[in-house]
């Protein structure tokens, strides 16, 4: 979710003064995906379901909860939130469907056994590779055959939501280029190599959930059926990489994403419409490559499943998140001085438990600019170090954003892009994924809140 939303609050220091009741549109949102994923997934016969599965009908109904912010914001005349919201979307969603594009042409042949230790270092390894390719890029890589692998047991309901917890959000914490929070804050001005300074908050965090998760999954291990354990077995085949080339293209996306920042494209004098999107531009270009190279109808595709369906779902809904969350990104940017947070555990709090239900980009910039604030105000609490200097903020309060913003992405489904995106691929694997609520009180409060409780505790301690 590498989005350009650091062009708004850079260019825009008067936020817009709306009512708190705009933000009903998105509460109604999120209740809305909320209870028809429940629906769905607990009563699949119903007609509510049956609606649900109509990715038309998604978008529908997020563009009826979007249509009241836009008529609130025609009417004060406010295009302005509006156009940088949908530029935003444009970016995000381009990311996505790149990454989702290139990766569909890369297959991982074979099938490994399912067993907790080959699961356990699946998502190790994706831990750490998306802080190369970014969580989007290692989810969308890993996820097939993670599926693939596991696709002869019947116990398997953890599996893609643990994949969510490490791979699509607390694995990616240790570079800008891992999740779009770093990433803006490297455009503001944190070193690149700066968060690697998180390395022990996020060693903590990955090995405590990599334990759970290994405990979790031996316990189901063992209620599967004997045979088809024997099936598993017999059905080994070593990995190899088929559509290797597909790398590359993947390498022009990354590369577009870390060369072609804000910043360069002002002074190269490109930073108006519609040569501000030549990253995107470049992105499209790397997935139609990756058509040419691994056609729709080939072999690696065929392989994978793979289908439109997920990143259409994605798109659908986010239209609808990315509208109605502008009055609530608002109300934060001007009210935020009045929440009263000024610890590191209170920043990182708040600014996780927001960035579980709104665009973790812009609700860590705003947070950075409120850590800004509390840094030049009490000099003697806060030592700002050198490589902090420019920024003017303490270390101590970056990295409670930082972590904040990252690790609580995977508090919902919503909570960072790759989220829904594993959820639908996982679904039309027939994998029986939680709903929305069930995610989040089965999986999110008792398992990660305890987590993000230890960490508070080792590293800010109230």
């Amino acid at each position: 979710m590498f989005t350009p939303m650091v062009a708004f609050f850079q260019q825009h220091s008067e936020a817009l003064t709306l009512p708190l009741w705009s933000t009903i549109p998105f509460v109604g949102l999120l209740l809305t995906l909320g209870i028809m994923s429940f629906i769905a997934a607990n009563f699949p016969h119903s007609r509510p379901a049956h609606l649900w599965e109509s990715n038309n009908n998604k978008l529908i109904i997020a563009l009826l909860w979007s249509l009241p912010i836009v008529l609130l914001l025609a009417s004060l005349g406010a295009w302005e939130p509006l156009w940088l919201s949908a530029e935003d979307y444009f970016s995000f969603i381009v990311l996505l469907f790149s990454l989702f594009v290139i990766s569909g042409g890369v297959y991982l042949e074979g099938d490994l056994r399912a067993t907790p230790q080959i699961n356990l270092t699946f998502l190790a390894i994706g831990a750490v590779l998306a802080n190369l390719v970014g969580t989007t890029g290692a989810s969308m890589l890993l996820i097939r055959p993670f599926l693939r692998t596991n696709q002869q047991r019947q116990h398997t309901a953890h599996l893609p939501v643990f994949f969510i917890f490490v791979v699509s959000n607390l694995g990616g914490a240790l570079l800008p280029i891992g999740d779009p929070p770093l990433f803006l804050g490297y455009l503001k001005g944190v070193p690149f190599f700066w968060t690697l300074n998180l390395f022990l908050p996020w060693l903590t965090a990955i090995s405590t959930l990599l334990v759970i998760f290994f405990i979790w999954d031996t316990i189901e291990y063992k209620k599967e059926d004997t045979k088809k354990i024997q099936r598993d077995v017999a059905g080994f085949k070593p990995l190899k990489v088929k559509g290797g080339i597909n790398f590359l293209w993947l390498a022009v996306v990354l590369l577009s994403v870390v060369v072609v920042t804000p910043t360069r494209l002002e002074a190269w004098g490109l930073d108006t419409v519609p040569l501000k999107f030549i990253r995107e531009y470049a992105m499209l270009a790397a997935a139609a490559a990756s058509f040419a190279t691994a056609p729709l109808a080939g072999e690696t595709r065929r392989l994978n499943n793979f289908t439109f369906g997920p990143i259409q779902e994605v798109a659908y809904l986010f239209v609808g998140i990315f509208i109605t969350m502008i009055p609530a990104l608002e109300v934060l940017k001007t009210q935020g001085s009045a929440l009263g947070v000024n610890q590191p555990w209170q920043f990182f709090w708040a600014s996780g438990l927001l960035s579980s239900v709104l665009d973790n980009a812009p609700t860590y910039l705003t947070f950075l600019s409120l850590a800004q604030g509390v840094t030049v105000t009490n000099p003697t609490l806060y030592v700002v170090p050198a490589n902090l200097a420019h920024i003017q903020v303490s270390a101590e309060l970056l990295a409670a954003i930082s972590l904040g913003a990252v690790f609580m992405g995977a508090n919902t489904y919503i909570g960072n892009g790759p989220n829904f995106m594993v959820k639908a691929i996982a679904d039309e694997w027939g994998y029986k994924t939680p709903d929305f609520f069930s995610y989040i009180f089965k999986y999110s409060l008792p398992i990660l809140i305890p987590i993000f409780i230890l960490i508070t505790l080792l590293f800010f301690r109230p």
